[in-house]
């Protein structure tokens, strides 16, 4: 599908209201932007003029504030809506951007369940009016709650007013047209006290389906209103219920608006707003009855998809309409150009996420279906589908997917500064947000890692074809011979930390050994992650189709991947040993873990200390961040006599290393206890403590390490031979630094990850640890007659044997065919 330009994904009537009212319904520098031209350059995405006519970058910002330039925007556009990330993301384009907000509050959300006023909630929903408002917004507010309030009013009225034998009769349940008159007062009452408080102005306007009728109440209306919010003020619209003449049933051909829902749909269009939030009791609208366990939460409505298909549970206990009254009003706006969207009441800042453009709610709008966005996919659809490309992929010669390798690599290389730019940002919101400093290490993209990422994918795809390997060559009898070769899992769901690097590694192991992949990073590495998935599917769409690399925007969805355990063969968690086992506690699927790394480096009485002084700094500062860094330096107790442990202590000091203890570490060397030994710091910290000799070192690395790396330095061949034997760890090293307990520096390539499971694969997994097995057999016609058809030799051939075998029992079943 062709992907709309950003300015022509604002309706034309939306742009024209703006107008009308002095304003812009988008940025101005978005309307002012330029279409990305057609790139030039073999790989490349090119984002237009990024200067304006006096040659200096224009600037616009985003919703935290801070100046983007267009090429930026553009890049953002790119990034969110061309790659087809996510379905939700058009709704911060739209909603960063709206000038005027019309909220509509339900009788729900402004009572409790006794009929009284829900002062906590109004309270809220007047607080985040006036964060709006100081924001630059518009903000009309359209209540019910009037009639509930009142009868609540007229029954505690009538109680206190009846005599004992009145109320031993029948009680007749009050019209609501009275309850409304006296509820009223009281609720514009509690809007206006509350909103005065935070330094802003109410007015209260009440209407009636007739009133719509007369053009110049219309144009009035409008007018007022423009007033009313050009000093500031909040204009809050009931229906004036005390003299409608409407009667149940409410909705009829002859009405203009039968309720607040529709009223407020009604305004919308009326007073040209930007955006319309319709704040229920409930989330959004869901494909179903809310409290039915199948039930999912819609974000995109799609008419033509939803219409016909969503059925609606019982409307809320108070007010007219519910959720059919809410789509229907939602739609009416819609179908004008405004986006809508419904999100519950109850929450603090419900409405603030909406205009910030967080993925809550159900949005409408009339061109949802035109975005080019990625469908709303089930997860068992994106994962057939990454089964199906994954198919067409293997049916590729080797010389094809080593190809489509080599122009991944280009294309990376040649949308370097893009990339960049993306994770600049991620950076830079990961820094705003707080984030630990080691996190933040392994999110950014350094200078050259671009280029280096490249390269690896370019070793990937010059190794050796490993699909449809020969593993073991067997003469089963007389002319039948059974081959076993590698061939690929089917479709892999990696779930990864917030590391950009980490998804290029991961999707060319997996296009290398021909897997299906599904992809979940973490959400600080959003843009980073989008631009990268874009690339790459970009190259694959030619010959596999993007499909075979899916990239998961929301970890809603993780749960339903999780269950689709026959078309799903592998999960691989990266991160904690919780995550780890949360995952393995959710599914079917085999997991390959890839949990903390808290690796240690033993330091024997029998080290060179010069040599043990290097290990232990290169274990430690050569990447502090990464899972194969040292975390526990354990020391033998001979070393503390010879100051050998003084030294060691010292070295790591010199390089800014903060050092934690252990019971006699800590009191000899006079540093902080360790708290728990069991513990990744990922920066310039690691734990020291001193154990008896090489099995106490064992012992240790069983209790607190996580079976990832550990190495000892030594001269005794016998203790490293101990120490290699008995440490049960994926990569146990003599007298090196466990940070070679890497995919590429074992010569893998790249690596999926480090797995500390002991089935399938285990320490740095790279293309071997993506592959199965399957059996091939060879014959001429046998079959097995109880076993008399044939005599047994299960004779195992070398290589060449075997296919000079294979070749000669084809060509006797052609001859004999």
């Amino acid at each position: 599908m062709q992907h709309p330009n950003p300015r022509q994904a604002v309706p034309n009537l939306r742009r024209e209201r703006s107008r009308q009212r002095g304003g812009c319904a988008t940025n101005p520098s978005h309307c002012e932007a330029k279409k990305p031209k057609a790139s030039k350059k073999k790989g490349t995405v090119d984002l237009g003029d990024d200067t304006d006519g006096d040659n200096k970058k224009s600037k616009w910002r985003d919703r935290t504030g801070r100046e983007r330039s267009q090429c930026a925007n553009l890049v953002f556009w790119l990034t969110y809506i061309v790659s087809e990330c996510s379905p939700w993301i058009p709704l911060e384009f739209f909603l960063t951007n709206a000038r005027r907000v019309i909220l509509k509050v339900g009788t729900a959300i402004v009572t409790r369940s006794d009929g009284r006023l829900a002062i906590g909630r109004i309270g809220l929903l007047c607080e985040q009016v006036k964060e709006l408002i100081s924001r630059g917004l518009e903000v009309i507010v359209v209540t019910s709650g009037a009639v509930g309030i009142g009868r609540q009013k007229l029954r505690y009225q009538k109680l206190i007013n009846s005599s004992f034998a009145d109320l031993q009769k029948p009680q007749v349940e009050l019209d609501g047209k009275p309850c409304a008159a006296v509820g009223q007062s009281g609720l514009m009452a509690l809007y206006d006290s509350l909103l005065t408080q935070l330094d802003v102005q109410s007015s209260q306007i009440l209407v009636t389906d007739r009133d719509f009728s007369d053009a110049d109440f219309r144009r009035q209306l409008s007018k007022t209103v423009d007033t009313l919010l050009a000093l500031r003020v909040v204009p809050i619209f009931n229906e004036n219920d005390a003299i409608s003449t409407r009667k149940a049933p409410y909705q009829d051909s002859t009405g203009i608006f039968w309720d607040n829902d529709s009223l407020a749909g009604l305004l919308a269009v009326e007073l040209k707003a930007d955006l319309l939030i319709l704040m229920s009791d409930v989330e959004g609208l869901y494909s179903g009855p809310p409290n039915e366990p199948s039930s999912k939460l819609i974000h995109t409505y799609m008419r033509d998809k939803h219409v016909d298909t969503i059925t609606f549970g019982e409307k809320s206990r108070v007010g007219r309409g519910g959720m059919t009254a809410k789509v229907a009003a939602a739609w009416t706006a819609a179908s004008a150009g405004i986006p809508v969207v419904i999100t519950s009441g109850f929450a603090a800042d419900g409405a603030l996420k909406v205009v910030e453009g967080e993925r809550v709610g159900t949005l409408f709008h009339k061109d949802a279906h035109l975005w080019g966005l990625k469908k709303e996919q089930s997860a068992r659809q994106m994962a057939v589908s990454a089964r199906k490309a994954s198919r067409e992929l293997q049916k590729l010669s080797s010389l094809e997917r080593k190809q489509l390798l080599l122009d991944i690599a280009d294309a990376l290389e040649a949308n370097e500064e893009i990339i960049r730019q993306e994770n600049t940002l991620d950076v830079r919101d990961a820094q705003e947000a707080g984030i630990a400093k080691p996190l933040i290490a392994r999110l950014t993209l350094k200078p050259g890692k671009v280029g280096s990422l490249a390269n690896s994918v370019r070793t990937l795809a010059l190794m050796d074809e490993p699909i449809g390997k020969i593993l073991k060559r067997t003469q089963v009898a007389e002319d039948l011979f059974l081959e076993k070769i590698s061939s690929p899992l089917g479709v892999l769901l990696v779930i990864f930390e917030s590391r950009p690097d980490a998804l290029v590694q991961i999707a060319a192991l997996s296009i290398r050994s021909g897997n299906g992949l599904l992809l979940k990073g973490g959400k600080e590495a959003s843009r980073s992650n989008a631009i990268l998935h874009k690339i790459i599917t970009e190259v694959l769409s030619k010959q596999v189709g993007k499909e075979l690399i899916g990239l998961v925007t929301s970890r809603d969805e993780i749960p339903d991947l999780l269950k689709l355990d026959d078309v799903i063969d592998l999960v691989i968690p990266r991160g904690s040993n919780k995550l780890v086992s949360q995952i393995k506690e959710s599914t079917k699927i085999p997991v390959l873990g890839h949990a903390d790394g808290i690796c240690h480096v033993f330091v024997d009485k029998d080290a060179n200390l010069e040599k043990a002084k290097q290990i232990v700094l290169d274990s430690k500062l050569d990447y502090p961040a990464a899972c194969n860094a040292m975390e526990t330096l354990l020391v033998h107790e001979a070393l503390v006599q010879s100051g050998g442990l003084e030294e060691l202590a010292s070295v790591l000091r010199s390089k800014g290393v903060e050092l934690f203890g252990g019971l006699q570490a800590s009191e000899l060397l006079k540093i902080p206890k360790v708290v728990d030994f069991h513990h990744e710091y990922s920066a310039l910290a690691c734990a020291i403590e001193i154990v008896k000799d090489v099995y106490a070192a064992v012992e240790h690395i069983h209790q607190f390490g996580s079976a990832h790396t550990d190495s000892i330095v030594t001269e005794d061949t016998t203790t490293a031979e101990l120490f290699l034997a008995q440490v049960d760890s994926a990569a146990v090293f003599h007298n090196s630094s466990t940070r070679f307990s890497d995919g590429a520096r074992f010569g893998l390539g790249a690596e999926v990850g480090i797995s500390t499971s002991r089935i399938h694969a285990r320490g740095p997994v790279g293309v071997e640890g993506l592959l199965t097995m399957k059996w091939l057999l060879h014959g001429n016609g046998q079959i097995v007659d109880g076993d008399n058809g044939v005599i047994y030799q299960h004779k195992e051939l070398l290589c060449e044997d075997a296919k000079r075998a294979a070749k000669q029992s084809l060509c006797n079943g052609s001859s004999n065919g």
